[in-house]
């Protein structure tokens, strides 16, 4: 079994047995994981025309659990409705890529040193638990859990840190960011990079040195901007 076999890139649906309005929106979430996972991994190519009956078919999901993943990724910045044209992969964008890291440097620098002071041993744990499968999913060259197991390094920082605002805005940020992850991970040497780069931070971590926490996060962050820019 592969890495990603294991991982989820949206929500999971619930349990059987569940009230019908619950059920329904159990539907809304497997659509939305679906769809949302065929874009990131660019199955659903940037700048590609959909519709929503192409796409109902192809998930083998009915229209509106449909009509409903589509809002919510339009509102994560994924996809576009274009007025009599349907709906649009948005393309890949060298500027918002340049933008995303800007606001990275500033605020997962400033996470990341209040994770070095504030991480508790399960937190530790728990990042090194995801480096270690970042390693696997490396030798089974097994992209899609590469990229999953980023964000999920990324979470667990963000987690440590014990700012819940602060997490949930850099959450959307990296959600927007999966799909260049994806790419620039397809690159051998750049996944074995970043896992070294996260790895270097989490002992940063795990030493309670914020200064070189932000050091190693810094680095880490315009080092893949600089890879983006050679590959978009």
């Amino acid at each position: 079994m592969s890495v990603a076999e294991d991982r989820s890139i949206g929500t999971s649906p619930p349990a059987a047995g569940r009230p019908e309005t619950e059920k329904r929106q159990s539907l809304a979430d497997t659509a939305y994981d679906a769809l949302k996972r065929k874009i990131l991994t660019l199955e659903f190519a940037p700048g590609s025309y959909l519709n929503e009956a192409q796409v109902a078919d192809t998930l083998q999901i009915g229209r509106n659990p449909v009509h409903n993943a589509v809002k919510r990724l339009v509102f994560e910045g994924l996809i576009d409705v274009m007025p009599r044209k349907g709906i649009i992969v948005r393309p890949l964008n060298l500027r918002e890529i340049l933008d995303i890291a800007e606001v990275r440097l500033v605020n997962e620098s400033h996470c990341v040193r209040h994770a070095a002071e504030r991480a508790s041993s399960g937190d530790i744990a728990d990042m090194r638990r995801i480096v270690s499968q970042s390693a696997v999913a490396l030798d089974q060259r097994d992209i899609e859990a590469q990229m999953l197991l980023d964000r999920d390094f990324h979470c667990a920082i963000f987690k440590a840190a014990q700012n819940a605002v602060m997490a949930d805005m850099l959450r959307v940020l990296h959600d927007r960011s999966l799909r260049n992850w994806f790419i620039s991970l397809k690159a051998p040497e750049q996944a074995r990079n970043v896992l070294l780069q996260h790895t270097a931070i989490l002992d940063a971590i795990e030493d309670r040195d914020p200064g070189r926490a932000e050091a190693k996060m810094r680095f880490h962050i315009e080092a893949s901007r600089e890879v983006l820019k050679r590959q978009i």
